[in-house]
């Protein structure tokens, strides 16, 4: 049987198809298009999945979309019915698009499919769980668990915006829901963007920056009591009440009313261009804390709910991995599973997933792997000939090593690395999610007390308080990290080992906020943030063979068996599919090599690139 999922229309679309129950192929559609979070019909992941799965429409047993449009449209119209006379101008804005576009999905979405080839329309069998069940069958299905409880927190589904339920087998149950307007994800949301991040794509940029906030200071105990005693009400199950005086995301075309929150925090909303202060990063901390304690209680009402050994976890809030990590160290559950692609993208193949399992009854087969995300290298992969024609449109020079001697390669990595370049390096079958996990990747040396500050502002060309993640080998992430499972996804924040980290300076707390980002923290600089903590990525010999061997053999030089991984792209760009998106970001940045597969590019045997600031026009700053 072989069920096709889709999410579409609002952001981060993709593509999921699995057979039998086994995951093919997932893609994001913004990989394809090269545009951030596109929302648009996943015209090109559908197809790649179709390619990839050896399958045309007709032999589609159904296909699956993420949520249920009707109801969500009801839950607008409510909304908007309940906050009248509010909102008028965003519901004139909304409307013409509900019922031009989203009210006839199923003509929409055949005649998307149409354009990638003909089909009988009349044998194509739609199905539309609903939107957290999509996320929970995402996390459970994919989970090496038969008996988990599962929780769901995002901004919102049709009505609910947080879920906790129980997986059994084959059968998942919702056991409790918090609806709209009242959610963990909007409230987060607002945040990001009172302190200047774009929302939806800016979330993560929040929780780097919490840790600059100074926990002892009264200032941050002053805004934590503002939140809980103005804008959320915490009960006890991890429910909450949003003061909706507050917020406009109900009715406007804001997240919130800007003169009521500069009056509350006593500060003028942060724009883009302002500088960073001191305020901006206390405040980040604050509501980093109330979400933690939120999601904690979420969490123990889930075991209280279902009495489960296990937690599986998806929606946008599970890519909170602060959270995630403090969670872990709970001990409430034994073990926790994070889906990779936690947000919408993951919705498609939750969806499939749910078809699957729930509507047609299907048996859940145990995992061939150490889940069924198979490290999440669900996406496309290019052969040697495919590399070379991409190579050779821009001329490009190359050393290619057979596949007999790729231990030379890594070797011959491992010692520029060693020497402090920065190496791009694409292999295999890309990410599905958002996190780069060692394919299409940028890598750098953690123990460089230089190599943060050059990939924030040479490679990456973003805020340089941005912090980076680890790849370590995971039979030696004991050995840098309070971590005492895998974590093969970077969802999981962990403390580096005292005994690596460095006494900070007597004056330490009086400095700057630039000034304490560059003070040295442990012996592995590039990756320890401002609070000794990492964003830690097991890396696993039978999931991604390249890449164990890789940092294998940067142990055998420097005897750390740890490296900088991040997202290969620049600000405001999806991360690379394709060799020739790879070669052109190598080239219009501060890159010193590139690795493509079996070959080796230097930066300097490369002809002129003339477009290096091509990039800063062609994507959107995120």
């Amino acid at each position: 049987m072989t069920i096709l999922g889709i999410s579409a229309f609002y952001h981060d679309s993709a593509a999921a198809i699995i057979q039998d129950g086994r995951i093919i192929a997932a893609a994001q559609e913004e990989r394809f298009t090269r545009i951030k979070h596109d929302e648009s019909f996943p015209i090109n992941a559908v197809q790649f999945c179709l390619k990839y799965a050896g399958a045309n429409i007709n032999d589609i047993d159904a296909i699956a979309f993420y949520d249920k449009p009707l109801l969500k449209f009801e839950r607008l119209l409510e909304t908007y019915y309940g906050f009248a006379p509010k909102g008028v101008q965003s519901f004139i804005k909304s409307m013409p698009v509900w019922l031009k576009e989203k009210m006839f999905l199923k003509r929409i979405m055949h005649e998307e499919l149409d354009k990638i080839e003909g089909y009988d329309k009349s044998k194509v069998k739609f199905l539309f769980p609903e939107h957290h069940l999509s996320h929970a069958a995402s996390a459970f299905y994919s989970s090496p668990y038969q008996d988990a409880a599962i929780l769901t927190i995002d901004g919102v589904g049709e009505w609910a915006t947080a879920s906790i339920g129980i997986g059994k087998g084959n059968s998942i149950e919702i056991l409790k829901e918090l609806r709209f307007p009242h959610s963990v994800g909007l409230l987060y949301s607002a945040f990001t963007y009172f302190l200047g991040f774009k929302v939806n794509s800016g979330e993560y940029k929040l929780m780097g920056l919490a840790p600059y906030g100074n926990p002892d200071s009264p200032k941050v105990a002053e805004y934590i009591k503002t939140i809980k005693n103005e804008l959320v009400d915490v009960k006890e199950d991890g429910s909450i009440w949003l003061n909706q005086e507050y917020f406009s995301y109900a009715t406007g075309l804001h997240m919130v009313y800007d003169d009521k929150w500069e009056k509350l925090f006593g500060f003028k909303k942060k724009e883009e261009e302002d500088e960073l202060q001191q305020h901006h990063c206390d405040l980040g901390y604050a509501i980093q804390q109330v979400t933690e304690e939120i999601v904690l209680l979420m969490a123990t009402e889930a075991k209280r709910l279902t009495g489960a050994d296990y937690l599986c976890m998806a929606g946008g809030v599970a890519l909170n991995c602060v959270s995630n990590g403090k969670l872990l160290r709970t001990k409430l559950f034994k073990d926790i599973f994070i889906q990779p692609a936690a947000g919408d993208a993951g919705g498609a193949l939750g969806a499939a997933q749910a078809a699957y399992f729930i509507h047609f009854n299907e048996e859940r087969k145990p995992c061939i792997t150490q889940d069924e995300m198979q490290g999440a290298y669900l996406g496309p992969q290019f052969s040697d000939l495919d590399i070379e024609q991409d190579l050779r449109k821009y001329k490009a020079v190359a050393k290619k090593y057979e596949n007999e001697n790729l231990d030379e390669l890594y070797a011959q990595v491992a010692n520029l690395i060693n020497e402090g370049n920065v190496v791009g390096w694409f292999q295999g079958r890309m990410e599905f999610g958002p996190r780069a996990l060692g394919n299409r990747t940028i890598l750098g040396d953690a123990r460089n007390p230089e190599m943060q500050k050059k990939l924030n502002l040479k490679i990456k060309y973003r805020e340089g308080f941005r912090p980076f993640a680890p790849s370590v080998k995971a039979e030696d992430c004991q050995e840098y990290f309070d971590l005492d499972t895998a974590s093969p996804y970077m969802l999981i924040v962990s403390p580096v080992k005292e005994s690596r980290r460095r006494t900070m300076p007597a004056n330490y707390n009086s400095m700057q906020l630039m000034e304490r980002l560059y003070v040295l923290r442990s012996d592995l600089p590039a990756i320890t943030h401002i609070d000794f903590s990492a964003r830690v990525q097991t890396i696993h010999k039978e999931t991604n063979e390249r890449y164990w061997k890789l940092l294998e053999a940067f142990k055998q030089k420097t005897g750390y068996g740890v490296m900088v991984n991040t997202s290969f792209n620049v600000r405001g760009e999806p991360p690379v599919c394709t060799p020739e998106d790879a070669y052109k970001c190598f080239m219009r940045t501060e890159m010193d090599y590139l690795v493509v597969g079996n070959y080796l590019l230097s930066k300097t045997e490369q002809p002129e690139w003339k477009e290096k600031d091509d990039w800063r026009k062609e994507f959107k700053l995120d």
